[in-house]
């Protein structure tokens, strides 16, 4: 699972503009990365282009999964990640970092900005923390938890039934023990009883 590119955008009358950027090119080859950030960045806008206002969208690209969310003020995010990430965690990501880039940049500065004019700083920090899913959200975690959980679980019933021998023995000795316990409880009972006339 990873994450490779996280981009806000500011959707225009007839196109894009890229306000912040990050990526994660350390899996391409260094003669590649220049050539795959452009794809990237041509095809976020790409897409936030062709997304109607106020809609999360996920498109598949060769082995990539770009999902983007535009909201009613123009504002749009898009992440690109590969097919195993978790959908749920991209959009509760999305939706964060435009929560937090609309408090921090004022959206006068939305139509005009660059990458160079923009100072938000938070993009590459998000993006090193998502790339594991499991410890940036927290409903994730608690569904690999209980994962675990239910592994340990069928790891335990498995060796249970291999020893379905000696559980019967212990619950065969269990019953026996049983009445000897009654026998037990009887006879104290009888010897008890002589106490309670005095």
């Amino acid at each position: 699972m990873r994450l490779y590119s996280l981009s806000i955008l500011h959707k225009g009358a007839t196109k894009a503009n890229l306000l912040k950027a990050a990526y994660d090119l350390s899996s391409f080859s260094f003669f590649q990365r220049s050539s795959v950030q452009e794809f990237m960045t041509f095809t976020s806008a790409l897409i936030v282009e062709r997304t109607s206002q106020g809609s999360r969208a996920s498109v598949k690209e060769q082995e990539y999964l770009c999902h983007v969310y535009v909201r009613n003020d123009n504002l749009g995010a898009v992440v690109i990640a590969d097919t195993e990430y978790p959908q749920r965690v991209c959009f509760t990501l999305l939706d964060k970092v435009l929560e937090e880039f609309s408090r921090q940049v004022d959206s006068i500065d939305w139509p005009s900005g660059n990458p160079e004019t923009i100072t938000y700083k938070a993009l590459d920090i998000h993006l090193a923390k998502y790339q594991n899913p499991r410890e940036a959200d927290a409903m994730t975690k608690v569904q690999a938890e209980l994962d675990e959980t239910k592994i340990i679980l069928h790891n335990t019933m498995e060796s249970l039934l291999e020893r379905g021998e000696k559980l019967d023995d212990l619950v065969a000795k269990s019953e026996h023990l049983g009445n000897q316990s009654k026998a037990f409880y009887k006879t104290a009972r009888k010897q008890n009883s002589c106490c309670e006339i005095m």
